[in-house]
């Protein structure tokens, strides 16, 4: 008999561990024997002392025996920590990351690493070290990356929650392409490390959920300052028992779908929309109409992100550049020309693009647009160039053609803006989502947007379902 786990979300699995009708050992035998089975790819590596953390789970806690995954770009004692890179193949994680211990600490049972995209740096989640891994609503399409292995899994009914991390849509853009929940926080909302490098200041941690209370209970988990990431903001309280209670009548919206630089699939935005005005109605939105125009950040994004990588590739570089996928050894290369100068107008971009940001936030509360320009493209990329069958290269040329992929999610990033992609739909048979940004320190306003979209319009919490 095929096997059958947990299909519901983590905190309705919680509840049947306390109700007594499974039994957190049980949860993760099923988990196990569905990854065993799964031609996904979802996993880097499987934890076998996991069951006996499962035997002793305490079901009391927040997440007190549910089996999870954690994406491998995230430290856990005592497993890989390859930064889904051959470069770091043998090398093996001395400590817990933050998240981790309080993931931990709150009861879950963590089955292995979910597998990323190298570095973090594409949204494709297919390496050297680990092959491709596959969108579980078409296989053969991309679940996006970085937080790829972890969407698939939960997608896939493998794992009913897994974490994931956000320095540019990774988070998100599985998300979308899967047809999860996924939350990225106000930058410093879940504190990183130990042993954080700052640079870029754009990445996030969270998770990819089949529902909004999931997310919600894992940032009351997560969140809050620790001293080894200086960075990171003081507690908040009450994210899951603060649903249902934000009343958002009033609440100004502007939906600009493309940010105004970004190509959108047609088809999507049909799909879109209907979402949008759904929730404009049932939440006393008032949509203004303001003009939205974000610069493609792409390149400035990606000069930032490079300065940590140069450092931890150290004098590995250029000998290991075979080791590297396509797209991280162009990176390298690209990055071999970031001068004072270049680093200088990176910092200049980036104050500007905050001071519109700003300025856009005095005239609305929220913004509505797409998560991904279209649906998932091929697992094994390379990233999509083409949008309703128009070539972004001929028309824009290479680097903005590429910038595509990226231009809806990467602005919230650079500006420390919370951000969530909701499920909207589907498209040719494959999900789409509708991202909503918010304020500085309005997650719980995002949670209350998500969970109206998710009792009007109910999502498929997994594509097996």
């Amino acid at each position: 008999m095929t096997p059958q786990p947990w299909r519901g979300d983590a905190v309705s699995l919680v509840d049947a561990f306390r109700a007594g009708t499974i039994s957190p050992a049980e949860a993760l035998q099923e988990s196990l024997a569905a990854i065993a089975g799964s031609d996904l790819n979802a996993f880097a590596c499987l934890d076998e002392d996991a069951a006996t953390t499962a035997a002793a789970a305490d079901i009391e806690r927040p997440f007190g025996g549910v089996p999870m995954g954690i994406k491998e770009l995230e430290d856990v004692a005592g497993w890989p920590q390859t930064e889904a890179s051959l470069v770091f193949a043998d090398r093996i994680a001395e400590r817990d990351s933050t998240q981790v211990s309080r993931l931990r600490g709150a009861g879950a049972v963590l089955v292995g690493l979910t597998t990323a995209s190298e570095f973090g740096g594409i949204n494709c989640t297919r390496t050297n070290l680990h092959g491709a891994t596959h969108n579980p609503w078409q296989y053969g399409k991309t679940p996006g990356g970085s937080s790829g292995g972890s969407a698939a899994a939960v997608a896939g009914g493998l794992v009913p929650i897994a974490s994931g991390g956000d320095g540019g849509g990774s988070i998100r853009i599985p998300a979308g392409f899967t047809g999860l929940f996924g939350m990225k926080g106000t930058f410093g909302r879940i504190p990183r490390g130990p042993y954080v490098l700052h640079q870029p200041l754009t990445v996030n941690l969270g998770c990819l959920s089949r529902s909004v209370r999931d997310t919600a209970r894992w940032f009351d988990v997560c969140n809050g300052f620790h001293p080894r990431d200086t960075l990171s903001l003081p507690r908040v309280e009450g994210y899951e028992a603060g649903l249902g209670s934000v009343d958002l009548t009033g609440k100004r919206v502007a939906v600009v779908y493309d940010l105004g630089s970004a190509v959108v699939s047609s088809k999507m935005v049909a799909v879109l929309d209907e979402l949008v005005q759904f929730l404009i109605a049932d939440a006393k939105l008032r949509q203004v109409d303001v003009v939205v125009a974000f610069p493609q950040g792409g390149l400035e994004w990606a000069m930032s992100n490079l300065v940590g990588l140069i450092g931890e590739l150290g004098d590995r570089y250029p000998e290991c550049a075979p080791l590297l996928t396509g797209e991280i050894a162009l990176g390298m290369q690209i990055a071999q020309g970031f001068t004072v100068q270049a680093a200088g107008r990176t910092e200049l971009f980036r104050a500007a693009f905050n001071e519109q940001v700003a300025d856009l936030f005095e005239q609305v509360d929220l913004i509505f647009c797409a998560t991904n320009p279209d649906v998932a493209f091929d697992a094994e990329g390379p990233m999509a160039t083409t949008v309703d069958g128009e070539d972004l290269i001929a028309k824009f040329g290479f680097d903005r053609a590429i910038s595509n992929n990226g231009a809806l999610t990467i602005p919230a990033n650079l500006a420390g803006l919370p951000a969530v992609s909701i499920p909207a739909g589907f498209v040719d048979g494959l999900p789409v989502g509708l991202q909503v940004i918010g304020r500085h320190h309005d997650e719980q306003v995002l949670l209350e947007v998500a969970l109206r979209a998710e009792r009007g319009r109910p999502w498929p919490l997994c594509a097996t379902e």
